[in-house]
């Protein structure tokens, strides 16, 4: 059973371990193993760079937990979701669905009407099968939008 709640600053190691492997083991698409690209993409994911992304006021980050384990981590703007990575291992086990779920949740109550994400071409399909349409490209990724 997944569970899916807001961060907490105890979770910050495991957040940048699930961020750094889901991107580099999953978003190969994306990067295409090249190193300076993958640098640049896990800069802020280090423990400081998750530290930071949790003091942001205008962010609020989630995990979602298989078992106690953190096996996702989203993130979610004033009017975005800006992060939805899964572990490796956890990968096609509804983890992503379910914390999409309520990061969308969130911006509903929020009073959002129109979400908005960027995707990566890795998750392109995943976001299309959960309602998101395409907008085309844009600066980092793929533009999608999604009436909630």
């Amino acid at each position: 059973m997944v569970n899916v709640r807001q961060a907490k600053t105890t979770d910050i190691p495991a957040m940048s371990r699930v961020l750094t492997a889901s991107i580099t083991f999953l978003c190969t698409d994306d990067h295409g193993n090249d190193l300076g690209r993958l640098s640049q993409w896990t800069k802020n994911k280090t423990e400081a760079g998750v530290g930071q992304m949790m003091d942001n006021p205008h962010q609020t980050l989630w995990i979602a937990e298989v078992d106690g384990e953190i096996a996702a981590v989203g993130a979610v703007t004033d009017d975005s979701i800006v992060l939805n990575y899964v572990a490796p291992e956890h990968r096609f086990q509804g983890v992503s669905k379910a914390l999409l779920a309520a990061m969308e949740d969130t911006l509903r109550n929020a009073g959002i009407s129109l979400g908005r994400l960027v995707s990566t071409r890795t998750a392109l399909r995943f976001y299309l099968a959960c309602g998101w349409s395409d907008l085309g490209p844009g600066a980092g990724g793929i533009l999608m939008e999604k009436v909630l």
